[in-house]
């Protein structure tokens, strides 16, 4: 049982706004499986919905004209991690939402509710980062787009405005044509489990797959929101893959850059040893990805 003020189900994404701007404290609802949470514990008790779930322009993933991909910000982690563009372009984000939940939380869920939510632990967000994805929103006063590295403003904050729809997600061709990655979750359980900690690396090789051209380290519970670790990044860009010294200052130079907390998940200290071993494993893996031969 929810307790609720009211449900609307909104038939577009201009029909969501207006309903958004109707009611002072209303709320979107999209798979719920945030909200309705919140709702249950109390915490948005007698708050209206307005349910964004069954609009179309808001699900799927398809290559753009321009070649960049987009994702619906309705589009459900089932959906994406089993589309075949996602599995071509960026396995790596389909990878990362599989690990959200269980199924019927992955069935439900969207990309767009996980990005929104403003949490640090979203399995999605690190990965979003490392593609420097764009969020696309609408509001009353049009369209706007934001960069995903700009879109969280603190702990469950973003610049979402409250009568703003997110539509969907860009991904510049720019950081999946040439680049391969690995998520890395870790938590103490291989499911059902909120990230202690999550990394997400991206690669591009040289030609002849011996030095890293370019490299992406993006973090989840590593700091209040996803974060970016540019100088690891700007540290390793012209290394031989082969360079264990840098790969090893690459870890560590990642330490000097965030700022996870203790919690009952972990302490900071044990953050801190995640955070420099899951880069260099990544790292490998996304690598290996790449076509890059490793001494064993």
């Amino acid at each position: 049982m929810f307790d609720i003020k009211s449900f609307y189900e909104a038939k577009d994404v201009k029909d969501a706004i207006a309903a958004l701007e109707r009611e002072p404290k209303a709320q979107i609802i999209s798979g719920g499986t945030d909200v309705l949470i919140r709702v249950r514990e109390g915490k948005d008790a007698w708050c209206a919905l307005v349910s964004i779930h069954n609009i179309k322009e808001l699900k799927g993933v398809k290559l753009l004209d321009d070649g960049n991909l987009w994702i619906g910000a309705g589009t459900s982690f089932s959906h994406i991690t089993n589309d075949p563009l996602i599995q071509k372009h960026i396995p790596m984000l389909g990878e990362a939402v599989d690990m959200v939940g269980g199924p019927q939380i992955r069935n439900t869920g969207t990309i767009g509710g996980n990005i929104c939510n403003g949490a640090t632990s979203a399995d999605s967000a690190s990965t979003m980062w490392t593609l420097e994805a764009i969020a696309v929103l609408e509001g009353p006063s049009g369209e706007r787009q934001v960069p995903v590295c700009e879109f969280y403003t603190g702990p469950g904050r973003t610049v979402r405005e409250r009568c703003e729809v997110c539509k969907g997600f860009i991904i510049p061709k720019t950081s999946f044509e040439g680049w391969t990655g690995q998520y890395i979750k870790y938590g103490k359980r291989k499911a059902m489990e909120i990230a202690t900690l999550g990394c997400a690396v991206r690669v591009k090789l040289s030609e002849d797959k011996k030095r890293i051209a370019d490299v992406r380290l993006g973090y989840g519970v590593a700091g209040p929101t996803p974060l970016r670790c540019r100088k690891a990044e700007e540290h390793l860009k012209g290394c031989q893959i082969t360079d264990k010294e840098a790969i090893e200052a690459f870890g560590k130079l990642a330490l000097t850059e965030v700022n996870p907390r203790s919690s009952w998940r972990a302490s900071k200290e044990f953050r801190l040893q995640l955070i420099e071993e899951l880069s260099k494993r990544a790292l490998y893996q996304a690598i290996k990805r790449g076509g890059g031969e490793l001494d064993a």
